[in-house]
């Protein structure tokens, strides 16, 4: 996106961030780096995508406000992180096959996660960007699991042992354990009961060595302590606990709960 003359800079920018069962978006004030607004909307699964995103425009006019810079996170799991000595633009496809059903109509992309030597190759919402040109003309875009990944391999600095964080949400969780900044594993599985979430945890643990007893757990997303998946699986895992995201909640004037549910937005 081309610089903004400074005569006309909002000092603002918006950060949007959509799923197939809604969006939720955030509104920063970069003079003063602090958060304005942010904003959660469901979507109801029997109107289309375009006539719910057309609804949340008109509904919230912070959307058609004029900004410096709008990020547009596609949050989906249609993604796959690629080392750079193994990538190759040309077959972006074939490193999405294995993990996710593609076609030859899909359109592919990628993000570089340039401090950490590896590409984020995903599919994103095409109805969704085609939409917001419309509204916007221009903005960037991003799988929202390149943010979450970089920062959590930030957070891993320094820290000796491997560590491992669930991103929860609704219907499927994100693994990500890492190893003082180098990525482990990045997987995301489906799920319906807690006791789905605590076999998917507890085999993929198994399946990497790494022990109950020992581990570090941190969860963030849509989490809290009473919720039945953080209760199961603090049965079986010694060391589990809420991400520390107090430094993120201060900063951005949010609860700590916000600041967990909205972890990948605030960090855009």
């Amino acid at each position: 996106m081309s610089e903004t003359p400074i005569v006309f800079k909002t000092y603002k920018k918006l950060s949007l961030q959509v799923a197939l069962n809604g969006l939720s978006f955030c509104v920063f004030d970069t003079l003063n780096q602090s958060v304005k607004e942010i904003h959660e909307v469901k979507f109801n699964h029997t109107q289309a995508l375009e006539d719910q995103l057309w609804r949340t425009f008109v509904d919230y006019p912070q959307l058609t406000k004029t900004y410096d810079e709008i990020l547009v996170l596609h949050d989906n799991n249609l993604n796959t992180f690629v080392p750079k000595p193994l990538f190759n633009e040309d077959f972006l496809g074939s490193y999405l096959q294995y993990n996710t059903k593609v076609f030859e109509t899909d359109y592919f992309c990628f993000d570089e996660i340039g401090n950490y030597e590896m590409n984020n190759v995903h599919v994103p919402y095409v109805n969704v960007n085609n939409f917001l040109i419309d509204q916007f003309g221009s903005f960037e875009y991003k799988n929202v699991n390149s943010v979450l990944v970089s920062k959590l391999l930030e957070l891993s600095r320094n820290k000796v042992e491997k560590q491992v964080y669930i991103h929860l949400q609704e219907t499927h969780f994100e693994l990500i354990i890492t190893d003082n900044l180098k990525l482990v594993l990045y997987n995301s599985f489906e799920y319906k009961t807690p006791e789905d979430f605590a076999y998917y945890l507890l085999f993929s643990l198994e399946q990497l060595q790494l022990n109950p007893e020992t581990i570090t757990v941190s969860l963030l997303g849509k989490i809290s302590e009473e919720h039945p998946c953080f209760e199961i699986a603090y049965r079986y895992i010694r060391n589990i606990s809420l991400l520390d995201v107090s430094d993120l909640a201060f900063k951005s004037s949010v609860t700590q709960t916000d600041a967990l549910q909205h972890f990948t937005l605030l960090n855009s």
